[in-house]
This record gives structure tokens, sequence and C-alpha cells, in this order.
């Protein structure tokens, strides 16, 4: 009775394309995905893509600061063009977004994946710990376990294309990272 999903949509900039990049109309549009949406939350990842860094910064910010001033309750998720540390970070100042995909692979070393999460939450913006859909195994195992140490929002169930594989993957590290946790209580 209390399972309550949030709905996470990956649109790849379509958003953007469909309303010429209008910020009013892609909010107008948000507002009845919003609503189609309900009980349940929405996050709409990468509702444009303008091709450029500071342009897609800029869109993002902008397009938050329409549904925030409408009161759209729907998340916007930055993807496109944040990509290092110092993306993370240039997203999050400008609060470009409500959430940021943290691309593990792009951001080398597992001290910054860490980095880049910590830094999130401590500037109010929300840590998706993320990813490919071609990593390993190994890799969402070990990614799982920064994700939860340091707080990430939402972990991206990897790898592969289909939901099962990555989603056990993860859903089972989780669980043992957890079990492991509650033996030391």
């Amino acid at each position: 009775e209390d399972y309550s999903p949030i709905f996470h949509i990956d649109v790849y900039g379509t958003i953007g394309a469909a309303f010429n990049y209008d910020t009013k109309a892609m909010a107008d549009y948000i507002k009845t995905l919003e609503e189609a949406a309900k009980p349940f939350h929405l996050r709409i990842e990468g509702p444009m893509d303008v091709e450029e860094r500071q342009k897609q910064m800029e869109a993002m910010r902008d397009l938050r600061a329409e549904l925030d001033g409408r009161g759209i309750k729907v998340e916007l998720v930055a993807d496109e063009w944040c990509n290092t540390v110092e993306d993370v970070k240039f997203f999050t100042d400008n609060k470009a977004g409500h959430m940021v995909q943290i691309k593990t692979p792009d951001l080398g070393g597992v001290n910054n994946i860490a980095d880049a999460i910590i830094y999130c939450k401590e500037h109010g913006m929300g840590a998706y710990c993320g990813g490919t859909c071609n990593e390993t195994n190994r890799s969402a195992e070990v990614t799982t376990n920064i994700g939860m140490a340091c707080g990430a929002k939402q972990v991206l169930a990897k790898p592969g294309m289909g939901v099962d594989e990555g989603y056990m993957i993860v859903n089972n590290e989780m669980n043992r990272v957890i079990a492991l946790t509650n033996r030391r209580k």
C-alpha cells in the first residue's frame, strides 16, 4: 500500500525539439505530464539538448525556474553536457535541473564519483549515480556501494539495455550492503 514509484523518463531532448526550445511551451507540456502521472512523482531526464554546455546549462536552469515558479513538481534531470566533476558542479551551482546524472564512467576514479554525489547533496541538487548500459557487473556493484555510501537519491540499474539484468545486479548489491550493515548493529 505504501509503494509509490517515481517515474523517471529519459526523453533524449525530444521535448525541446518538439516545442522549438520555447521554455514556456515546454513547461506547459510538462504540466500535462505531471497531471497524467498523478498520483506518482515524475522525473524527466534530458528534456532538451541544445548541443553546447553553456547553452544547455542555461536552458535547464531556465526551465527549472519556470517549473518552480509555476509550482510544477516535475523534477528535471541534467544529463547532456554534464559529464565531468566540473560539469556536475557547474550545473549544480547554476540550479540547472533538480537532479544531475553522475555518469560514473566519465568521471575517472571512484573518488570523483563520491565527490560529485557529495557536492550535489551539499548544494541542494539531487544526485543520481548513473552511468551507461555498457558497463560491467563489477562496475555496477562498485558504483552502487558508492551511491549508497554517499547518499545518492537514485542509482542506475545497469549494465544492459534490458531491465531485468541491471535491476537484479544493482538490487542484489543494495540488499547485500543493507544485510552487511544490519549485521553490525
